[in-house]
């Protein structure tokens, strides 16, 4: 008689107990896909930072702002091959190939470049004046919510004019911004909400690529 009763205190309690271990587990898992998911993006930006940054205006094929460069060095006619009015086809085709366990497609990506200016219209100013007083740096649309991009849209609007602060120069800055939408598994459930957006703004130096 007292050995049914401990089996039967055991399995009230297995009955309590399994339940909130199992959602414990879960949640555990879904807050792990969604660190995981947020480093992809993360690493789509990062990418693509770098791609603008190598071709820059003075490449054969450069990744470009709304801006023409003030200036060309290099030994190639400047075109704009890679630009904002296609989406930059071949910096987000490099950026999303760094996804790993999702649809690249689902990473959104934009950029914008930020520059020094003189305040004589020249947006593509060095850092320092002839007597070398600094000009001012203006930031573009991405740089200034780097460290907080939460405020951005996903997917980021077309960028225009208004969002870039100087042209794909060599010494200029650009700044990517990748982001996805992701719904996670049993969305509703132990508080779990039904889609999170995950960002990321990544700047890098606008490198000279030809002589």
């Amino acid at each position: 008689m007292k050995r049914s009763k401990s089996r039967g205190q055991a399995l009230t309690e297995f009955a309590l107990v399994f339940p909130i271990f199992v959602a414990f587990l879960f949640g555990i898992i879904v807050y792990g896909l969604g660190v995981f998911y947020q480093q992809q993006v993360e690493n789509v930006a990062r990418e693509g930072a770098r791609y603008a940054a190598i071709h820059s205006a003075t490449a054969q094929c450069p990744t470009v702002s709304n801006f023409d460069p003030a200036l060309v060095q290099q030994k190639f006619s400047y075109y704009r091959c890679d630009e904002p009015a296609t989406t930059w086809p071949k910096m987000t085709a490099f950026a999303r190939n760094s996804v790993w366990g999702i649809d690249p497609g689902q990473v959104r990506v934009s950029a914008c470049w930020s520059s020094y200016y003189d305040g004589t219209g020249n947006r593509d100013a060095p850092p320092t004046d002839p007597s070398g007083a600094p000009y001012t740096f203006q930031r573009c649309t991405y740089a200034k919510v780097e460290d907080d991009p939460t405020p951005l849209s996903c997917p980021a609007a077309a960028t225009t004019v208004s969002d870039d602060m100087g042209s794909a120069m060599p010494g200029n800055q650009v700044s990517v911004y990748a982001c996805m939408v992701w719904r996670p598994p049993m969305a509703g459930f132990l508080m779990i909400p039904t889609q999170v957006t995950m960002r990321s703004v990544i700047t890098e130096v606008v490198q000279k690529q030809q002589s």
